[in-house]
């Protein structure tokens, strides 16, 4: 086929979709919408709630529905797989060079969360999830941000009782009333300036500024990169007679909450009767108990090291793993971002100590 054709092709293709309603109209082809039809596209969630669906959901649910019908691309704990989005972590990462934008870091409102998984997920099913599983869905991505308490249900009653971290964080765009009459006029082409021209200050790093004819100084010293040493992984601490203290009384309403908390580690991780390895350890008898001591399991490097450093769980090393597992061991398997509330650190070693022998 010969360019020109292919252009009048094209031409024709767009002419024709351009002109599709009219034509159809002029044909009598087709009919006008239904009132119904055009409302099950009518999907749009406002920031203020305007939108939202009869339904609720809460992290506990949409935790099932989750590793079921996203974390094939997201991971368990919404913290992305490979190239797919993150949706967990980035707290305060926004100021940063590289900042982590998702759900919880980055998204102003969360009517744009329920409103796109709605429309657009799971990825290649599309328009599947009822209202009750979108809430819960949107419900353990909060969660997993650290956004809300599991047993915390979203409806569109509750909707707007959830604050968003970076709510304030754009800027409305008023140019069209502050600024684009500015510029409408018409430009000024010569002699635009009622006072003569000055350079008032100088290229440092390239020698693109005109140079006065009576400037005598010198050119300003271009500043060189200085290569700085790159910092030294800060090796994990060996364990301090302090972090070996024998574990207080056990506290049988700690551990109660330390069991609805540890729903973000089962996915890895088993305890009781009967449990196995699977991406993580077992962690039955874990408090006191020397790292890596679980048979069969394939520890990461860094925590081998660790072990044959002498590092045991205590109460006090467990917290600090807990908070932040890739900060505490550099290298670790250990996908979890981390128990940021120090209270769901406390709960978990708990619920693990009733594990043990």
């Amino acid at each position: 086929m010969s360019k020109f054709l292919k252009s009048t092709t094209a031409l024709m293709a767009v002419l024709t979709l351009a002109s599709g309603p009219a034509m159809a109209e002029k044909l009598g082809l087709g009919r006008t919408a239904l009132p119904e039809e055009i409302a099950a596209w009518n999907l749009d969630i406002s920031p203020d709630g305007t939108g939202l669906p009869e339904g609720s959901g809460d992290a506990i649910v949409g935790e099932e529905i989750f590793a079921d019908q996203c974390a094939v691309c997201h991971g368990d704990f919404a913290e992305g797989i490979g190239n797919w989005p993150k949706l967990a972590g980035g707290a305060n990462t926004l100021d940063r060079e590289d900042p982590l934008k998702t759900v919880g870091s980055y998204w102003p409102h969360l009517s744009t969360a329920f409103d796109y998984i709605r429309r657009s997920m799971p990825y290649g099913n599309a328009g599947t999830l009822t209202d009750d599983e979108t809430y819960a869905i949107v419900a353990y991505i909060l969660y997993s941000n650290d956004l809300i308490e599991d047993d915390f249900v979203l409806s569109k009653e509750t909707f707007l009782d959830v604050e968003m971290p970076n709510a304030d964080g754009f800027i409305f765009d008023d140019r069209a009333e502050t600024e684009y009459s500015i510029w409408t006029g018409e430009p000024c082409m010569e002699n635009c300036k009622s006072a003569p021209v000055q350079v008032t200050m100088r290229a440092t790093v390239l020698d693109v500024t005109p140079q006065e004819e009576t400037s005598a100084e010198p050119a300003a010293e271009v500043p060189t990169a200085t290569t700085q040493e790159p910092a030294q992984e800060e090796a994990i601490a060996p364990p301090t007679e302090e972090s070996a203290i024998v574990p207080a009384a056990f506290d049988a309403d700690l551990a109660a909450e330390g069991e609805k908390v540890f729903r973000k580690c089962k996915a890895c991780h088993q305890v009781g009767e009967g449990a196995k390895n699977r991406v993580g350890p077992t962690l039955n008898n874990v408090v006191g108990q020397p790292a890596g001591a679980v048979a069969d399991f394939k520890y990461s490097k860094p925590l081998i090291e660790a072990a044959e450093g002498g590092l045991v769980w205590s109460e006090a090393e467990l917290f600090a793993f807990l908070a932040d597992p890739k900060g505490y061991m550099k290298g670790t398997k250990m996908s979890f971002a981390g128990l940021k509330d120090e209270a769901d650190q406390a709960a978990v070693v708990e619920y693990l100590k009733s594990f043990a022998d």
